[in-house]
Parts: structure tokens; sequence; C-alpha cells
């Protein structure tokens, strides 16, 4: 089993900056791929960053440029750098650790990121 506690987010105006957290606990050597996604009102979720074998990146089009993921301190803690906000950006944002992609993994509780225009 792996947990995952989620910080970060918030109320930001755009153009603003928020910085997101996922610190995981329990069986996580065997992890492999750790993400973000997204879920607005009414809409589906979708991912946003995901890192894959520690170092290979992939965001979606309508982030790339603005959001970072990274995880400096391997499978520990995978974070978000959110610049350039825009309100379209808000949703409740979750994190994701799974063991490959195809497979359903673990989830954050969530964590509201608001973007005023």
């Amino acid at each position: 089993q792996v947990q995952l506690v989620q910080s970060g987010g918030g109320l930001v105006q755009a153009g603003g900056s928020l910085r997101l957290s996922c610190a995981a606990s329990g069986s996580i050597f065997n992890i492999d791929v750790m993400g973000w996604y997204r879920q607005a009102p009414g809409k589906q979720r979708e991912l946003v960053a995901a890192i894959t074998s520690g170092t290979r990146t992939n965001y979606a089009d309508s982030v790339k440029g603005r959001f970072t993921i990274s995880s400096p301190n391997g499978k520990n803690t995978v974070y978000l750098q959110m610049n350039s906000l825009k309100p379209e950006d808000t949703a409740v944002y979750y994190c994701n650790y799974r063991i490959t992609w195809g497979t359903s993994g673990y989830w954050g509780q969530g964590t509201q990121v608001t973007v005023s225009s």
C-alpha cells in the first residue's frame, strides 16, 4: 500500500504561482510513475503532468511551459510548480503514484486550486 498526502494549493490571482506537494509513504519501492491530475467541475479528470522512471516527464499541452513536475527527493515526494496560472487552471488537483502506466495506482486526497481573473 502507498499513502499519499498532498499540501499546497489555494486561491491565487491570474498570473500568480502555486506549488503543490505530495508526500508518499509505504511500499513505494516499485513505483515508477508519479503524476498530477486535475478535475474541474463538470469535467473528467485529466492528466496534468507525470514523471516516469525518475527522469522522463510529460505534460498536458495546456500547461506546457507553465507547470513543472519534479521529484528531487526520489519517490518520497513529488511537486508541481505552477506558474502563470490562468482561471482555466481552476480545479481539484490530485497526485497519483502507480507501478506502471495502465494500472490505477494510488491517489492523494485532492487539493483545490482556484485562480481568479
